[in-house]
């Protein structure tokens, strides 16, 4: 028994805190008994010396030192505070009625509004709560099928998992040692993509079954110009000017310029533009934008320009994605005040919201550090590169078992377990392979979104079923989720055979031709046929000032 358990013993300390989680225990604390209780079995048989928790207190205070996770904090409260200040309930609404003479506009607006509090908030709770507060009510009134309405604002509240600044891939950078500021360039344009492939999916069904994605009708539109118009015209002007002053910002800049630090330049312009117009029009009462075109650019410029700040300069080099955190942070308590909508009640309950979830990530951490300890110690990480490693298939096989077994572990588990538990054990062997770690970290993030939309465990699922009426059903719900699973599923098979979508934006090391490097000596005259040492002139003292001595 003594001898299979010492032969055993990385595959028993894995089962057994894959029983633990499964029985619903803590997770911080399943990890960390399991680390210590399967500790001082090796210790007792000989496996482990008695010296392994010695090195505990340092794996601990390494989280609290880890200043990469103080980004968490600062993002969580910037989102708190952009939700609670109203800022979703504006976007929805004037987006709604931008989309909403369109078949499936409302449909559209929540993946619109989705995808902009994904990048201004990064939680899923108050992307998902909010649209459902909001949009569900409104779209079921106006004829939206129930199963398309729940999966649509569903779906739209867990991009908040993959586009950029989500906490997600600042956990997923962390734990696969690589820079936050590279992971959300990569994980950009997969974002992007998926967003479209909601909207894709929403024109499609406007085509096969139109009845379940109604336009909005006249006297549901509150946007209306004194000649009856709806005044999209002034808004169309509006952003062609917008683009036409980012391009020619744009041919302004050196060629040498990195195209990403282009885009973010030409982008930040492109959007201030049209909001000194909007504030010129207004300020001196000039008439020349309608109603629409000055709401639209009121509401959707200030968190635009908020993330822009956030992620521009974090992908400009300017700050690190800690700094770029404590701007955004900042600038949400500034938006909640120009707003009028800051006051003692609703920052308490952003810091309150912000300090359970920051401690519920560290305490998960400190649990995954102390299991590591005895993993790593009686050589776990070996036994699951052998095991992956020797998979049929290479590279293309390693990838297949991988997504299933986050796939099926994501029902059980949330993000924040799988990249604390999981990732650092695939980590080594991708890198082992040859795979890089950025695309492998966006890869993963793509498919643990999935997580927030499995039926029947799915956290967005339960998030909307707490605020969804009770003309919606559970199982409505849940059959509304399963196609964006899919078009999910869709996604990590385009990120795996177009690995370019995350790679584009990356930096790549110049490779050195050892042919080319020229090594200068010093002028020095020495005989290499002597004996003696080579001797290098003397420097001069330099004299010292009058009145010191030498």
């Amino acid at each position: 028994m003594t001898e299979f358990l010492i032969a055993n013993m990385a595959p028993i300390i894995f089962a057994s805190m894959i029983v633990f989680l499964l029985l619903g225990f803590p997770v911080a604390f399943a990890l960390a008994a399991n680390g210590v209780v399967f500790g001082l079995i090796g210790i007792e048989l000989g496996l482990l010396g008695p010296q392994l928790f010695q090195a505990l207190p340092d794996r601990i205070y390494g989280v609290m030192a880890n200043e990469t996770l103080l980004a968490v904090p600062f993002f969580t409260f910037m989102g708190l505070i952009l939700e609670r200040s109203g800022m979703a309930e504006d976007l929805l609404d004037t987006i709604g009625q931008l989309f909403g003479p369109v078949r499936g506009g409302l449909a559209y607006a929540v993946i619109f509004v989705g995808a902009l509090l994904a990048a201004t908030t990064g939680v899923v709770a108050a992307s998902v709560i909010s649209m459902g507060l909001i949009s569900l009510p409104i779209m079921l009134r106006y004829g939206y099928d129930k199963r398309l309405a729940s999966g649509v604002i569903a779906a739209s509240g867990t991009l908040a998992q993959i586009i950029p600044p989500s906490l997600v891939l600042i956990v997923m950078a962390d734990q696969l040692g690589k820079s936050v500021g590279d992971m959300y360039k990569g994980a950009f344009i997969p974002g992007l993509v998926l967003t479209g492939l909601y909207v894709l999916y929403v024109i499609l069904l406007s085509f096969i079954r139109p009845k379940w994605v109604p336009a909005l009708p006249p006297e549901a539109r509150i946007f209306r110009e004194a000649n009856g118009k709806t005044g999209g015209t002034s808004l169309l002007i509006l952003a062609a000017i917008s683009v036409a002053a980012g391009i020619a910002f744009g041919k302004t800049r050196p060629d040498e310029m990195p195209l990403d630090e282009v885009i973010v330049l030409c982008t930040m312009v492109g959007i201030a533009v049209p909001f000194v117009i909007a504030l010129i029009n207004r300020g001196c009462k000039l008439g020349l934008l309608s109603a629409m075109a000055e709401k639209v650019t009121f509401v959707l410029i200030p968190p635009l320009g908020l993330i822009f700040l956030v992620l521009g300069t974090i992908f400009l080099g300017i700050a690190t994605p800690t700094e770029g955190g404590a701007m955004g942070a900042t600038g949400a308590l500034l938006m909640a005040v120009v707003r009028r909508r800051l006051d003692g009640k609703l920052l308490r309950q952003a810091m309150e919201s912000t300090a359970k979830l920051t401690t519920f990530v560290v305490f998960i951490l400190i649990g995954a550090r102390v299991f590591s300890l005895t993993f790593y110690g009686v050589d776990g990480h070996l036994w699951v590169e052998h095991l992956l490693v020797g998979l049929p298939g290479g590279q293309y096989g390693f990838l297949i078992v991988v997504n299933l077994l986050v796939f099926v572990l994501a029902f059980f588990l949330d993000y924040f377990e799988l990249s604390f538990i999981v990732v650092p054990l695939l980590g080594p062997v991708a890198e082992k392979l040859g795979i890089d770690l950025i695309w492998f970290g966006v890869l993963l993030g793509v498919n643990m979104q999935t997580s927030f939309l499995h039926p029947p465990f799915g956290f967005a699922l339960f998030f909307l079923r707490s605020v969804a009426p009770a003309s919606v059903k559970t199982s409505d719900i849940y059959w509304g989720a399963i196609p964006f699973v899919c078009i999910q599923i869709l996604m990590v098979m385009l990120v795996i055979l177009f690995p370019q979508m995350v790679t584009v934006g990356m930096d790549k090391a110049q490779a050195v031709d050892i042919n080319s490097v020229e090594i200068v000596l010093p002028d020095t005259h020495y005989d290499d046929t002597s004996s003696e040492p080579p001797t290098f002139p003397e420097e001069e003292p330099e004299a010292a000032p009058e009145g010191e001595e030498k």
